[in-house]
């Protein structure tokens, strides 16, 4: 079992930045690769990002790509989202998510969630 907890939301202004961070606790999180997803009220949970077990690739979705990086530092158990030049349609409850193996765009791949982190980005 993986206990994942997200930290480091808040509200922000439009273009602003905020990191995100995903922290695992009961295993190692080296062999997982971790995707963040969000959701936003009233809609699907979207996908973000994710990155490889070993942190040398990342993907991301179209609408975060050039201002979200995400990283990871197994040696703190830790996952960041680094979000830049936020705007107000990133508001939305952010999701951590760790699998075992490859990375991937799709939800229902990953086995472990964190609690969710409020980001707010106000115009």
């Amino acid at each position: 079992q993986v206990q994942l907890v997200e930290s480091g939301g808040g509200l922000v202004q439009a273009g602003g930045s905020l990191r995100l961070s995903c922290a695992a606790s009961g295993r190692t999180f080296s062999p997982y690769a971790v995707g963040w997803f969000r959701q936003a009220p009233g809609k699907e949970r979207e996908f973000v990002g994710a990155i490889s077990q070993t942190g040398s690739s990342q993907s991301y979705s179209d609408s975060v790509k050039g201002r979200f990086t995400i990283s990871r530092d197994d040696a703190k158990n830790t996952v960041y989202l680094q979000m830049n030049s936020l705007k107000p349609e990133d508001t939305a409850v952010y999701y951590c998510a760790a699998r075992p193996g490859y990375r991937s765009s799709l939800y229902t791949a990953y086995n472990y969630w964190g609690q969710g982190t409020q980001v707010t980005v106000s115009s």
